[in-house]
């Protein structure tokens, strides 16, 4: 027992803890409140006034996946000469928010671009508020490089690629062209921008905050290149016809022109020209009209050119005989109040004098010795009126009447080349089966593994006899004469055709047309030739398309080393 419980004494307790004091509790809570208004100042702070730059820094340190451009495939002529090529360039382009204010460095820039300062200052001013800017497009990366070492802020690089023609003109409406994109907007460059632009690839990058390159990380996808396109164009051949094409629209003042050569054994487009043209390389001041591939996407009436076609028709059908002779005479003929004229009168004529002569009076009055329309019906087996299917952009189907109500006049037309429209390609494919015994090939832009089959439309003893016919067109004395090839024997036929306008055919417009098979022994070539409207005196297809024929036709054989096979009479 304690003391203090013997004596009886009961403990004292500890005094209870004194209240806070008023100043001590107004400290505390001034100091709770400073905080947080600094905290809230701080974050004010944050999202308002450094905004712009937190951006920036967190943008800087951010992934990027970066864009691998694939190389375009390479177009090739049938031996492997380039005719479209993708080069390596580069473009270079700026955040106007990072380029310096001072006038001096800008200077300095704007001479390295090539541009004027004010010029340049106004770009600037006009993409202020953005963060992209391209400052030039598919430079060299010499004259890049030029500028990049300048080293001014706010400067950046992008490989690219631009493609290049290395043939100009020569080819253009063929070939086509891409956009500052590099991608398809003409030609083959369209129909086949899937097939040559390939697959771009992807690589993960951490980039600082100027966009410069810190470090590649991954490769996300490889690039897959373009795949190449190999034409059936022989770039020789394609050459020597582009100069002869432009050299006769030159001379006759003419409003233009083609040229189609296919190779008689499997349909492949050898040469395709067009006047105008215009360089794929410089489009500065580019005509519209130079766009256009002529041969391909334009249609208008062939005339007498497909006289031979029609009389294979009418001699298969059993419509006239081997002996048949024609009474041309007065030289005209009329027929549901339309008249029918030859230049002049032929009296009588068998069935290789209405060629040789062009006789639409002749042609005319076999056709309408026929009870069925046998004549527009060869026309569609022959591809006239269909879509040659070469997969060219525009491709002109042309049109050939339905027998529906037909007059005699309309039957009688068809005959001697009006009332139908066809494409100077549809003319030349057409041919190919007078050439290939009867049987037609389709036309290939492409080069072809191996001949494909043609189509049987026409009897093979047929078309060897209207090639014969043929043959004998193209001889000294006749209008045809100047298709003449020397060393070779040429079976060919001339057109010269009205031109159509609103409301009926114009006055002294024609097109000048010549269709032409040679060697006739052994064929190796269907060339067709037309002149559109071409001025002067001269305007008939003997006197302006059969020239031209004569000459790429002569080179063509040559090149092509075709053994001669002219008869010595015919020499």
């Amino acid at each position: 027992m304690s003391a203090d419980a013997r004596s009886g004494v009961t403990p004292r307790r500890p005094p209870p803890t004194a209240p806070m004091g008023k100043a001590r509790y107004r400290l505390i809570m001034t100091l709770v409140v400073l905080g947080l208004a600094l905290l809230v100042g701080r974050i004010v702070d944050l999202h308002v006034f450094d905004r712009p730059f937190l951006q920036g820094q967190g943008d800087a340190r951010t992934l990027r996946t970066d864009t691998i451009p694939a190389h375009r495939g390479m177009i090739t002529d049938r031996h492997g000469e380039p005719l479209a090529i993708s080069t390596p360039v580069v473009t270079l382009w700026a955040n106007p928010q990072d380029l310096p204010d001072d006038d001096i460095q800008r200077l300095m820039l704007a001479n390295a671009l090539g541009q004027e300062l004010d010029t340049l200052n106004e770009r600037i001013a006009r993409y202020a508020e953005r963060e992209f800017m391209y400052l030039q497009r598919r430079m060299t990366p010499e004259a890049a490089q030029r500028v990049l070492a300048l080293r001014v802020p706010g400067v950046h690089a992008r490989e690219e690629y631009k493609r290049y023609y290395p043939a100009g003109e020569v080819s253009a409406q063929l070939l086509g062209v891409t956009n500052i994109d590099d991608l398809g907007q003409e030609g083959l460059e369209l129909a086949y921008q899937p097939y040559l632009a390939g697959v771009p690839g992807k690589r993960r990058v951490l980039k600082d905050r100027r966009g410069r390159l810190v470090r590649d990380l991954e490769l996300l996808q490889e690039a897959q290149p373009g795949g190449d396109l190999t034409l059936a164009l022989d770039q020789r051949l394609q050459y020597m016809a582009y100069r002869e094409l432009k050299a006769a629209v030159t001379e006759h003042d003419a409003d233009g022109g083609s040229v189609v050569m296919l190779d008689a054994r499997s349909g492949e487009v050898l040469a395709m020209a067009n006047q105008p043209s215009y360089n794929p390389n410089d489009r500065a001041g580019l005509d519209p009209q130079g766009l256009r591939n002529r041969a391909i996407v334009d249609t208008y009436e062939p005339g007498s050119v497909v006289k031979p076609l029609a009389m294979a028709a009418m001699i298969e059908h059993g419509a006239v005989s081997p002996g048949t002779v024609v009474d041309t005479a007065p030289g005209w003929m009329v027929i549901d109040r339309f008249t029918i004229k030859d230049i002049r009168n032929y009296g009588d004529l068998d069935l290789a004098g209405i060629l040789r002569k062009s006789s639409n009076v002749g042609m005319s009055k076999l056709a309408l010795r026929l009870e069925e329309p046998v004549i527009p019906a060869t026309y569609r087996a022959l591809g006239l009126g269909q879509s040659p299917g070469t997969g060219f952009p525009g491709e002109a189907t042309g049109s050939i009447p339905a027998p529906v109500r037909w007059s005699s006049s309309q039957w009688a037309a068809l005959s001697y080349g009006y009332g139908l429209s066809v494409s100077a390609l549809q003319l030349a494919s057409a041919f190919t089966a007078i050439a290939n015994e009867g049987q037609r090939l389709p036309p290939s832009l492409l080069k072809l593994a191996e001949p494909p089959v043609g189509e049987p439309v026409i009897d093979p003893d047929v078309a060897r006899r209207v090639l014969g016919m043929m043959d004998r067109v193209v001889a000294p004395g006749t209008g045809a004469r100047r298709a003449l090839v020397p060393g070779y024997r040429v079976a060919g036929k001339t057109g010269t055709v009205r031109k159509t306008a609103a409301g009926g055919y114009q006055e002294k417009a024609y097109r000048s047309l010549f269709v032409g098979i040679a060697p006739v022994s052994d064929p190796r070539i269907v060339t067709v030739v037309m002149i559109d409207h071409p001025r002067g005196d001269s305007y008939y297809g003997g006197a302006v398309a059969a020239p031209v024929f004569s000459r790429v036709a002569g080179n063509a054989l040559r090149l092509l080393d075709v053994p001669p096979d002219a008869r010595a009479q015919d020499e």
